[in-house]
């Protein structure tokens, strides 16, 4: 499968068992991600879980799991006693952090260490030195990486604030030192802008951090958010891998990633990959890491700063260069070397990330609770690979972040993976909550802006500034859907032996629009019947209606029990919505004369038999 593809192609060097148990010291889907890696080689794996977690995907995956307090992060998931309390108990001599919670904790590393227990991580040298963005901005200059103008030192006063950012000149970035996640962070174009900007920004690191220390800079014009994956070992190797672009982003927090970048040339990738190293090596890294960097519109780069841990997004960096990160990480802390030198990496296809959250866009993306009544991956689709922590009957709760999956497309060349993320986006089933992310996500696959590669950081804020309303349907897509609604119910007459003729004629109603649909199915250019099986074309012929009054039979709601799970994703991933049809479907005479609606809209729609059936629909529409 795609999810593996990455792995496949890791060389494997090492005979023996890197660790003899691994404890995962997280949740969801990098929890899940990390036993993956632990499975194929074969190493036993230790789950902590909150009592919320009891039923969760990563529970189920380990080899055994442990209860280490209630829902809340504070008493569970952050109290390092209770994780190594499990770590001595089960015989577990490794720990990964995994991303978020404890993984760029230096108490944590060294917690374990005391206790003779391998930290899959940085040393705690490295921690300290990057996890301070005052600190890490000193320390990347020294070594003669690029850094964006600024103040090397922390902002002790307003007055202080607006003498550094007069003279640097306006637009100013200030941020928490201690931040990250986008919080903590204004952008400042003149005095007024920087006093009431620094004020927030202290309140809100402070509040997240326990930590209200400012730093100011210069604000990069027509930004772009790119950064590079590092892989080192103990021994003093260290790698870097192609770039990730990341500039889609609302409120400083990643939407969609994808690598490389369109942006980046050989040229100006070489020349970041060569700081990220000497950053790494600058400070004795060893482990994965990713270099954060801002390039602006003539490829200049400045280090942002540097993240110690796994990074969410490293799915696509596995799809374009077949390096598993998380082996490499176990490599790294048993003492062995990498696996890759700098020489054999390569960058095969392209690779989309869309973050898939529980959310409604529609109303300021306020994050969406609930269960999951009904959860389908679009596995089927070519290319894709999954990243996720749930299951179906999972329950998205208020006390973790509503992330539901990493949804990961790869093809050959860019455009496939977009096209194959636009295809899983819109077969990707998602039901028992009120809204998810997923129609947005779907609309900037084909924005034209983001197709063409024209982003930077602002893309999300300058194309939808009055916030995302929701998708409009085009013609086409419109004609789609009432085709596909049409060729459903025909399909559930065949497969309930009902068969009124060799073609079935449906009055399909969608809020103001109306047609008639003639349906003929086929199998192998034969007519389809229901004891033949699933036909694999469909000729259609779409007559328009002009209103909805056109015929008493509108008025009849669609009563057929099946709910089909295409139909339904088209429909809520286009829009949002969570209702399974807004429209009505009625049977219509296959006697009728329809001469006086005017010319059909004719359509052939081929369905996949072997990926095909009444819950799963794979299928091409053409126009003749």
């Amino acid at each position: 499968s795609v999810l593996h593809r990455s792995m496949l192609r890791t060389r494997v060097l090492w005979s023996g068992k890197y660790f003899d148990k691994v404890l995962i010291a997280n949740r969801g889907e990098i929890a899940c991600r990390v036993i993956q890696t632990c499975q194929k080689l074969d190493i036993p794996t230790v789950a902590v879980f909150s009592s919320a977690d009891a039923k969760a995907k990563h529970v189920a995956l380990a080899d055994e799991a442990f209860c280490i307090g209630p829902p809340e992060s504070a008493k569970s998931y952050l109290v390092i006693d209770k994780i190594l309390e499990v770590a001595k108990r089960t015989g577990a001599n490794a720990v990964h952090p995994g991303y978020g919670f404890l993984s760029e904790n230096a108490e944590f590393s060294r917690a374990l260490a005391a206790n003779g227990i391998e930290f899959i991580g940085p040393r705690e040298n490295a921690i300290h030195a990057m996890g301070d963005k005052i600190e890490s901005k000193k320390l990347a200059k020294s070594l003669g990486v690029n850094t964006i103008p600024g103040y090397d030192g922390e902002i002790e006063s307003e007055e202080h604030l607006l003498a550094v950012a007069n003279d640097i000149g306006y637009p100013v970035m200030m941020k928490a030192s201690s931040g990250g996640g986008g919080k903590g962070m204004r952008i400042a174009l003149n005095d007024e802008d920087a006093i009431t900007g620094f004020r927030l920004c202290k309140t809100e690191a402070m509040a997240s951090f326990g930590d209200d220390r400012m730093l100011v800079e210069k604000f990069v014009v027509q930004p772009r958010h790119i950064e590079i994956q590092v892989i080192a070992d103990k021994l003093g190797n260290v790698v870097y891998l192609p770039e990730r672009e990341c500039s889609i982003q609302r409120r400083n927090q990643k939407v969609i990633e994808e690598a490389p970048s369109t942006f980046i040339d050989a040229a100006t990738r070489e020349a970041m990959g060569q700081q990220a190293v000497m950053l790494a090596k600058g400070v004795d890294y060893h482990t994965a890491g990713t270099v954060e960097m801002m390039v602006d519109r003539d490829r200049n780069f400045y280090f942002l700063e540097m993240n110690t841990r796994l990074q969410v997004e490293h799915p696509i960096t596995e799809l374009i260069t077949g390096v598993d990160l998380v082996e490499e990480m176990l490599r790294a802390a048993a003492g062995l070397p990498l696996s890759i030198s700098q020489g054999q990496v390569q960058i095969s296809g392209w690779a989309t990330e869309s973050r898939v959250y529980a959310e409604d866009p529609l109303n300021n993306f306020l994050p969406v609770i609930g269960r999951l009544s009904r959860y389908q991956e679009p596995l089927h689709v070519e290319g894709v690979r999954v990243d996720s922590g749930i299951v179906e009957g999972s329950e998205i709760s208020i006390y973790y972040d509503p992330l539901i999956s990493k949804l990961c497309t790869w093809g050959p060349t860019r455009e496939d993976s977009l096209k194959r993320m636009a295809q899983a986006l819109d077969s990707y089933v998602i039901r028992g909550l009120a809204r998810t992310n997923i129609n947005f996500l779907r609309d900037l696959m084909t924005h034209p802006k983001y197709v063409s590669g024209d982003i930077t950081t602002k893309f999300i804020e300058e194309e939808f500034p009055d916030g995302y309303k929701g998708h409009v349907l085009t013609n086409a897509e419109e004609m789609e859907l009432l085709c596909v609604a049409a060729v459903t119910h025909t399909l559930s007459d065949l497969q309930a032996n009902v068969a009124p003729s060799r073609s079935w004629r449906w009055v399909c109603q969608r809020e103001s629009t109306v047609c008639i649909v003639d349906v003929v199915p086929s199998i192998g250019g034969s007519a389809a019947t229901p004891a033949a099986g699933l036909p694999d074309c469909f000729d259609l012929a779409v007559y328009p209606l002009a209103a909805a009054g056109d015929g008493a039979a509108l008025e009849l709601p669609f009563d057929l029990p099946h709910e089909h799970a295409l139909l339904e994703s088209l429909m809520q991933n286009h829009l949002g919505r969570e209702a399974p049809f807004h429209h009505h479907h009625h049977r219509a005479d296959p006697a009728g004369d329809l001469a006086a609606l005017g010319p059909a809209h004719h359509f052939r729609l081929d369905v996949d038999p072997t990926r095909s059936s009444l819950s799963l629909l794979s299928y091409t529409l053409t126009t003749d």
